[in-house]
Parts: structure tokens; C-alpha cells; sequence
């Protein structure tokens, strides 16, 4: 078979590349071993959404009384049920890529994919067989998996990572989680509200450690709320899974301490797949463990490009997809614009949500910024009052010099749906007194953005 595009793996780079090139009239195939859609699809972004809404769900009638709703009986989470619902929406959303596929004429082949020469590519299927395929241009989209720890190996019983955290065939009484950036933050909030006791270990100082500083705070008040224990500064030296429980050793500021779990997650962060698709063997240029592109995803072998978790940028989906399209459209022969990663939106949907884009206070500072930094919080808002998730705020970072939006925080009910007017605002170069002008709706959450540009003016305007 001969492809113009043949594409290696199946998420949200490697698909949504394939349906862009098979618009533009390419030949397509993508080569992916299990299912389509890759971890996105099926073991993380879309699945762990559905765990997350099952616990806020929960949540919303275990505290309905508070809603002026009154429910009789035992309230209790049914974690079967909720990781079948899981599993459920995951199938489904693998077969949409199917769909998508066939609608578009792109061919999926079955089996794992490796480059064998100049525009050639090694299919071996789950049998064992073997075909040769021959493409113009072949994208490297095949991503990443769970990192490990040497003093954490996972054994996919007491000690796992992310995917095994997903399918666990009963809810533990306990849980260490290492790690707290989204993955970490979301699994943790997840099996804490839904009665696990969760203890959250953070090596860095603060939780989602990327986030501005406030906003990592804030976090850490709502987790504890919830009943979570939360050690930053902190590490796993060690897990005994020797008796009944896990006997994890964590080292603190304060010392060392001993905690008892069921189980331990490790979510320490991802390991590019890079082993074993032909790199090393066709010479493609490897730094640090990420596949080296040019700004068009081109690597340094003709006829080959490399996008998503395993080249040095953001280890995002919508990235990944972003990255896909436009190595597409610049081998179409269109004029893509390079992407800006300094205007690339980031998410954790834990309750409260968070979500940003740009430099946090901190960063602004040390890049020599004299800035205006302007905050509201949901507690003065009317609709986060009504829907009664008053915790978080939104903080918005302004140049003093020009207005230009330098960043933007937030942490509250539905700020993942929030943060794309403030890319957008960013990537249009909008200035404070242009987000001030602009006329939110009220009552919104997002009438908090209008309020945190006021707010970095001294311009106050209601509650």
C-alpha cells in the first residue's frame, strides 16, 4: 500500500492530523496498535472527564439539602457503575473516530508501526504478520506513557499508574498519590470525594505545581477541605507492599513519616514512546528524549515529522492536535502559521477547577515585566453564589507599559470553560481596558474576567 500521509498512532495529534490531510485530498492511512483515538480517547482525557462528572454528581446529592432538595435513603457512590459509565463513554468516543474515518476515507491499519527505510514503514500486526507500507510523508504521532520512578516500580496491583487507576475492580479505603500535577490532582480530588482517603505527596513546594502560586494555594485549601492530607516539599523514599497494605515511606519537611494504603498512584509525570519505531536506524534526531522538529514538525530526515508527546512541547491534547494541522496544511503546500506556545491554555478539571494561560506573577517578574496584576474572587460573584462553589478567583497579569495581557489565572466552577476568551484576548494582543469595555453577561462566572481586568485598573464596577 502507498499513502501520501501515512500517520504512526492514533490520538489526538495523530487522528485529527489524518482527517485535516484527507480534507486537503491526501491519501491517508494511520497505523495505531490498540484503539483509535490512542490514551486521550480511551484511557485518558475523555474517561477520566467521566469519572470526574460521576463524582461531582455525588457530591450534588450528597449535599442537595443545601439546594433546597430533599433526599431519603443511604447516598453512596457506586464505583462499578461509575467506572463502567467511564468506560462506556471512552468506547463510544473511539468508535466517533471510526466514523470519522470512514466519512473521510482514511484507512486504519492495525498492528504497531516502525520506520524501516527512506518513505517506508513496518506494520506487525497482533499475529505477527508483517506488511510494508510506502507514504510521502510519514508523522510520528505515537505519544507517551506513565513514567516510572526506580524507587516506585508499578506492579499493576498495590502500585500503578494512571490507566490501571481508571479500571480498579473495587474502590480502595486508602490511597497515596504521588504527584500533583493534572493527572495527580484529578485522580486524588476523584477518589477523595468519593470516600477514598486520599494523601497527596508533592515534591515541589506547591500542588499543580505549574500553576501561579495563588492559585496552587487555593487548591490545597479546597483538597484539605475535602478531608485530604497533603504533604508538598515532600517524596516516596520507598513502598513496602509486602503485608495487607502498602507501608509508603515519604520523606517531609518535618521529618520522615509512615503512611499505610491500600494502594499508591503514581503520576509523576509521562515517558515518550520513542523505543522501537526506527529512529535510531534511520537517523532521526533524538535530544533529551524528544524526537527534534523544526517549527513545521519536520525532523531532520526527509519525508518524516514527529508531533505531540514525543517531541519537546507541551504534553497536551489540544496541542498535539494544533501541532497535527499544521504539519498537514505545510505539507499541503498552505501557509500555516508556526504555533505560539507561549499562548497555550492548560486545564485540571478538579473541583474547584483551574485553568491559565500565559506567565503566572512569578514568571512575569523574572522576565522583567513591570506589571498590573488585577483578582476577583468567586465569593463576590452572583452566579457562583446561586450555583453555590464560591471558593476561587480569577487573577489576571497585565504589562504597566502597554496593557497587554501577560496571563491569566483562574480557579472555580467551570473555569476550564472559561480560559479561551483570554487566549483568544492574548493571541489578539487585547489590552486591559479592551477587556474591561467588553460587555460580559450577567450573572456569569465569566463576568470575573471583565471584574479582575477592573480590578488591575482600579476601575471597581459591581458585584
Amino acid at each position: 500500500m502507498n499513502y501520501d500521509v501515512l500517520i504512526i498512532g492514533s490520538g489526538p495529534g495523530g487522528y485529527v492530523a489524518a482527517i485535516r490531510a484527507a480534507q486537503l485530498g491526501m491519501k491517508v492511512g494511520v497505523v495505531e496498535k490498540e484503539n483509535l483515538g490512542g490514551i486521550c480517547l480511551n484511557w485518558g482525557c475523555i474517561p477520566t472527564k467521566s469519572l470526574l462528572k460521576s463524582a461531582q454528581a455525588y457530591e450534588y446529592a450528597v449535599h442537595a439539602a443545601d439546594y433546597g432538595v430533599s433526599i431519603s435513603g443511604e447516598i453512596k457512590p457506586d464505583f462499578e457503575a461509575m467506572v463502567k459509565r467511564s468506560r462506556g463513554v471512552a468506547d463510544g468516543m473511539s468508535k466517533g473516530i471510526q466514523f470519522l474515518f470512514k466519512k473521510n476515507k482514511i484507512e486504519a491499519i492495525s498492528g504497531f508501526g516502525k520506520l524501516t527505510g527512506k518513505n517506508k514503514v513496518s506494520v506487525t500486526a497482533e499475529d505477527g504478520k508483517v506488511q510494508e507500507i510506502t507514504a510521502k510523508h510519514i508523522i510520528l504521532a505515537t505519544g507517551a506513557r506513565s513514567r516510572q520512578l526506580p524507587n516506585l516500580p508499578l506492579d499493576g496491583q498495590k502500585i500503578f499508574g494512571y490507566r490501571t487507576a481508571m479500571t480498579l475492580p473495587k474502590q480502595p479505603k486508602s490511597m497515596v498519590v504521588v504527584g500533583s500535577g493534572a493527572i495527580g490532582s484529578e485522580f486524588a480530588y476523584f477518589y477523595q470525594s468519593i470516600g477514598t482517603q486520599v494523601t497527596l505527596v508533592e515534591f515541589l513546594p506547591n500542588v499543580v505545581p505549574l500553576e501561579d502560586e495563588e492559585v496552587s494555594k487555593q487548591l490545597e485549601r479546597s483538597f484539605k477541605k475535602l478531608g485530604m492530607k497533603v504533604l508538598t516539599n515532600s517524596s516516596v523514599e520507598k513502598v513496602d507492599t509486602s503485608g495487607d497494605v502498602c507501608k509508603v515511606t515519604i520523606k517531609t519537611k518535618k521529618g520522615e513519616e509512615v503512611v499505610d494504603a491500600e494502594v499508591v498512584l503514581s503520576a509523576v509525570g509521562i515517558t515518550p514512546n520513542t523505543e522501537g519505531i526506527g529512529l535510531e536506524e534511520l537517523g532521526v534526531n533524538v535530544e533529551n528524549g524528544r524526537v527534534s522538529v523544526d517549527e513545521f514538525y519536520k525532523t531532520n530526515v526527509e519525508g518524516v515529522y514527529a508531533i505531540g508527546d514525543i517531541i519537546a512541547t507541551p504534553a497536551l491534547a489540544h496541542v498535539a492536535s494544533a501541532e497535527g494541522i499544521t504539519c498537514v496544511e505545510k505539507i499541503a503546500g498552505l501557509n500555516p502559521e508556526p504555533i505560539d506556545y507561549k499562548n497555550i491554555p492548560g486545564c485540571t478539571y478538579t473541583m474547584p477547577e483551574v485553568s491559565s494561560v500565559g506567565l503566572t506573577e512569578a514568571k512575569a517578574k523574572e522576565a522583567g515585566y513591570e506589571i498590573k496584576v488585577g483578582k476577583f474572587p468567586f465569593s463576590a460573584s452572583g452566579k457562583a453564589s446561586a450555583a453555590g462553589h464560591k471558593d476561587g478567583f480569577v487573577k489576571l497579569i497585565f504589562d504597566a507599559k502597554y496593557g497587554e495581557l501577560l496571563g491569566a489565572h483562574m480557579i472555580g466552577g467551570n473555569v476550564t470553560e472559561m480560559i479561551a476568551e483570554l487566549v483568544l484576548a492574548k493571541k489578539l494582543e487585547a489590552t486591559g481596558h479592551e477587556l474591561i469595555k467588553a460587555i460580559h453577561p450577567h450573572p456569569t462566572m465569566s463576568e470575573a474576567v471583565m471584574e479582575a481586568a477592573a480590578a488591575a485598573y482600579g476601575e471597581v464596577i459591581h458585584i
